[in-house]
């Protein structure tokens, strides 16, 4: 019995070393279970982000098919929607273009609606004076028609003595209306560009750049706009018809219509009251007149020099200072100062009286 112990312990000494062992073996099978959960996180990770591409380029593949699905099915529709966007922006964009229309333009409207309203008074005016004249002449009437009945005049030389004032009356109206349709000078134009004057470009100073005044396409500025020099040679003198210059000198050089011997000339210029800026500091000034020989070309010969009131009437005629013994065909005005413009120097018209050659 004392020996079975023995075996007993000595199987549990030798199988200590198998229990480590197998605990070793345990131990080394443990390992790899605690490092799988890193592995299989990974992996997921890139199933994840695989998922995200595939589904990424469904969506894609889907778009593309949209869009060419769209393009088929609805050509025509798209090209009208287009189209009227179109039309649409373009009626948008003139618009805007009318709004950007400078001040300086829309003040210059104002101003012209204001000269012609001014027009149209001094003209109700008139028309009111001519009235009053007509109501005066007609009181006169009866007042002689009375004398007569009190003078026991014969009543068929009464009625006879009533049409004849009425006929005076008439020819007196008729009289004073032609007046105001008349010329003032009542003296030949031989600067007259209906008559066939004209102004030499070369001998004359180049026009006034005005950056204001431009034609507009669209609100762009693409073509400046000026009177031209021969505006000086026709009679439509209404605000803003003149040629400008730059500064207050310059001169125009002038080809008359036929062959004279000048003897006087004129110069016109509109009045503070229908000017636009209230002012009429462009106007000219001092002036001179020169006689040119040989075709425009040869030498010059003073004429005078004279000065324009601007406080006196529009129309002033100034006699020549010195005669020339031979017929001239040009003519050439030097505006000398103006009356304080400090940019330019407006001109409205400039005519020419003399003696003409008779060509007979």
């Amino acid at each position: 019995m004392s020996g079975r112990p023995n075996s007993r312990g000595s199987s549990r000494l030798f199988r200590a070393p198998s229990e480590d062992a197998s605990s070793g073996s345990s131990g080394s099978a443990v390992l790899p279970q605690q490092e799988n959960p890193d592995a299989s996180g990974l992996t997921r990770s890139w199933k994840a982000v695989m998922g995200m591409v595939f589904i990424l380029t469904l969506l894609l593949l889907g778009f593309i098919n949209h869009m060419k699905l769209k393009e088929k099915a609805f050509p025509q529709k798209s090209r009208q929607i287009y189209a009227v966007i179109a039309e649409y922006g373009s009626r948008l964009y003139n618009y805007q273009a009318r709004l950007r229309m400078p001040k300086e333009q829309l003040e210059l409207l104002k101003k012209e609606s204001q000269t012609l309203e001014n027009n149209f008074r001094e003209i109700l005016f008139l028309l009111e004076q001519i009235d009053v004249l007509k109501a005066l002449l007609r009181d006169m009437q009866d007042g002689l028609h009375n004398y007569s009945w009190n003078a026991n005049i014969d009543p068929a030389e009464g009625w006879n003595h009533t049409e004849v004032i009425d006929e005076e009356m008439s020819n007196l109206v008729n009289y004073i209306l032609k007046k105001l349709r008349e010329d003032q000078v009542q003296m030949a134009d031989y600067a007259l560009k209906s008559a066939g004057a004209s102004v030499v470009e070369a001998g004359t100073s180049e026009s006034y750049k005005n950056n204001k005044a431009k034609l507009y396409w669209h609100g762009i500025g693409f073509l400046n706009y000026e009177m031209p020099p021969d505006i000086i040679l026709q009679p439509d003198v209404h605000p803003g018809k003149c040629w400008a210059f730059p500064g207050s000198q310059g001169h125009a050089l002038i080809k008359l219509a036929r062959k004279i011997i000048p003897t006087a000339v004129t110069m016109e210029h509109i009045s503070e009251k229908v000017s636009p800026s209230g002012n009429i500091s462009s106007a000219p000034k001092e002036f001179s007149v020169y006689g040119v020989l040989k075709q425009c070309e040869g030498e010059e010969i003073f004429l005078g020099q004279f000065v324009y009131n601007k406080t006196g009437t529009t129309v002033q005629t100034f006699a020549l200072q010195h005669e020339v013994p031979e017929f001239l065909l040009c003519v050439k005005l030097k505006i000398l100062s103006n009356w304080g413009h400090p940019n330019y120097t407006c001109l409205y018209r400039f005519r020419v009286h003399g003696t003409p050659k008779d060509d007979s």
